[in-house]
């Protein structure tokens, strides 16, 4: 198919070529992460870029539940059309960690409604919207501190880390190596944090890449900006 037929295939049509797109190698290397969908992400953004911008598409790719189709469908929906409540129903929503990851970044850094939800999310019960809520966090440390009170979030991390779930516990230790890389007159005490709570301490890391571990992780990027 080219053309505009492309941009316009059935629900069906997509689906179907998802499953073409299915490898089980892949698949078996993302069950280990806790995905359930075996495309490759270059393949998945290459049928994306094709179809293009389709809403309605999207919103039928999301309500499959197919860990595949709901990726797909961040990639083609409008981000700044979704309401406040419809995001908070879609976080809950995504439990798989990628369409998790996806969706903080591609969908609610870009809508309106992304700092209220934000302070919202933080303090909920569910650990996978707390954990976007700490991921926006992660975000606004990096990019617009402003008016955000570094040393509570420390006390925060310092006292509930540990005993967070793993996505949970994931978000709040990447917030605290942003906070230790992005504001020198905090590095000292992000890094004794990490050093004491020993979160991902030992987390296999590949060659070549850098420790989830918050000292290491900070003193690693400190490096590069100094280099």
């Amino acid at each position: 198919m080219t053309g505009s037929t492309d941009v316009h295939q059935s629900l069906a049509e997509v689906l179907d070529e998802l499953r073409t797109l299915d490898d089980p190698k892949i698949r078996a290397v993302n069950e280990r992460h806790g995905d359930d969908h075996g495309v490759n992400l270059t393949k998945l953004r290459a049928l994306a870029k094709r179809l293009r911008i389709q809403p309605d598409l999207s919103a039928a790719l999301w309500v499959t539940e197919d860990t595949a189709a709901r990726l797909l469908a961040l990639l083609i929906c409008r981000p700044k059309s979704f309401d406040a409540a419809a995001l908070d129903t879609m976080v809950r929503e995504a439990d798989r960690p990628k369409v998790h990851d996806w969706f903080v970044n591609h969908v609610v850094k870009k809508n309106a409604h992304a700092e209220e939800l934000r302070t919202a999310w933080m303090g909920d019960p569910d650990p996978g919207v707390a954990a976007a809520g700490w991921a926006l966090t992660s975000d606004r440390v990096a990019k617009r501190p402003g008016d955000l009170d570094l040393a509570v979030l420390l006390d925060v991390i310092e006292s509930e880390m540990t005993q967070a779930p793993p996505r949970l516990q994931w978000a709040m230790n990447t917030c605290l190596a942003t906070i230790g890389i992005e504001n020198p007159e905090f590095r000292t005490r992000a890094i004794d944090i990490g050093e004491r709570l020993k979160v991902l301490e030992d987390y296999p890391t590949s060659p070549g890449c850098t420790s989830p571990y918050a000292p290491v992780w900070i003193a690693e990027m400190v490096r590069r900006r100094e280099v």
